[in-house]
């Protein structure tokens, strides 16, 4: 093809900028009206949630009143909810974990009672004990060591067994590091004690403020189906059915005054544990150790039963068959029997090394 023919040949007409303009301007309008359509709903639905919020918590803002006939002592600075059972025997004190109380150990006390002086306390912060921060292992503590003291326990002849279920392993961990001398045994029953064992803290309180999170919380304790539904998760098969008093018995806690602030600082806490480090500080102290979970306890991975005896320095762990995180309320007396167990043991010696435990190496 010879130059004359390439300049002959004609370019395509560039494409119209103008109209493509004007066909995109009222694209961009209706985005915009759109955009601004979702915005003005969004802002109506927030208005329309907030005051059905505002005017349900109004509407539910009564608190109920602690049971009549409670017992209280003061354990350090808190005024403490607890209950005994038994009159003769070695001493026994129970320390519950996260959301429990007093009452989580109903079915265990009196079958230990046959043998023991049994004690049980309210942490700050769960059931009916003074509500005040902060909810940290530390603070739990004291209020244990304190409850000890109130109650004349940890002299010579009177040094408790104590027993901590799932986060109040580390409670009970924490005070035999503290007072070994004053402590007789330890049992970690369902809990490792670690900061790490249970999950991290809530995303709830990342996600949740007022009014709304206290909306949803007296939603979820009216709802029956609702706590059943936690209840047996945890539970398993084992457990007796929650009839109207258990139902009360798990969410009157929550509605009394104080809780809820509590409960959303307990959540800014996150689960009330102890570095591995320290949990291991236990193997060194010479008091009879043991370790307890229910073998289908799933908030734990199978190896943390072994793992945590191994870091203690206890003998091998008790897997009771069948059973979840709540022990003490679907197998009694497999947990009676472990105490006893425990109870009759001879004083550990000291091991050489903190972090080693018997038939194990550091964890």
């Amino acid at each position: 093809m010879d130059a004359d023919s390439l300049a002959g040949r004609t370019e395509p007409p560039p494409p119209d900028s103008d109209a493509a303009q004007r066909t995109s301007a009222p694209r961009r309008a209706r985005l915009r009206r759109w955009l601004r359509r979702i915005a003005l709903a969004c802002t109506v639905l927030l208005a329309v949630v907030t005051t059905a919020s505002l005017a349900y918590n109004a509407f539910t803002a009564r608190r109920a009143a602690p049971p009549r006939g409670l017992r209280y002592v003061q354990a350090a600075d808190v005024r403490t909810r607890y209950q005994t059972w038994g009159t003769t025997g070695s001493p026994v004190v129970l320390v519950h974990g996260a959301f429990e109380q007093v009452d989580t150990w109903a079915r265990l006390a009196p079958l230990l009672a046959r043998d023991h002086r049994v004690f049980a306390l309210d942490l700050t912060g769960d059931g009916y004990s003074e509500r005040r921060g902060p909810y940290t292992v530390s603070h739990f503590t004291r209020q244990l060591l304190g409850f000890l003291s109130a109650m004349h326990l940890g002299g010579p002849g009177e040094r408790p067994l104590l027993v901590g279920h799932s986060s109040g392993a580390a409670v009970v961990a924490e005070a035999a590091l503290r007072a070994p001398a004053r402590i007789g045994g330890v049992m970690l029953l369902d809990g490792d004690a670690l900061n790490t064992g249970a999950g991290p803290p809530s995303a709830l309180k990342y996600l949740l403020i007022d009014p709304y999170r206290t909306s949803l919380l007296r939603l979820g304790l009216g709802a029956d189906w609702l706590i059943r539904s936690f209840y047996d998760a945890q539970c398993g098969p084992a457990c007796p059915p929650l009839n109207a008093a258990g139902l009360e018995q798990w969410r009157r806690p929550l509605r009394v005054p104080g809780a809820e602030a509590a409960l959303w600082s307990m959540l800014g806490e996150g689960v009330p544990g102890l570095p591995a480090s320290e949990v291991a500080q236990l193997a060194a102290v010479g008091i009879p150790k043991s370790v307890v979970f229910g073998a289908e306890d799933d908030v734990f991975s199978r190896q943390t039963p072994q793992q945590t005896a191994r870091r203690i320095g206890a003998p091998r762990p008790t897997l009771i068959p069948k059973a979840r995180h709540l022990t003490m309320i679907s197998s009694p007396h497999e947990v009676a029997a472990a105490v006893e167990a425990l109870a009759g043991a001879h004083p550990a010696l000291p091991q050489r090394s903190a972090g080693t435990g018997q038939g194990g190496s550091p964890q």
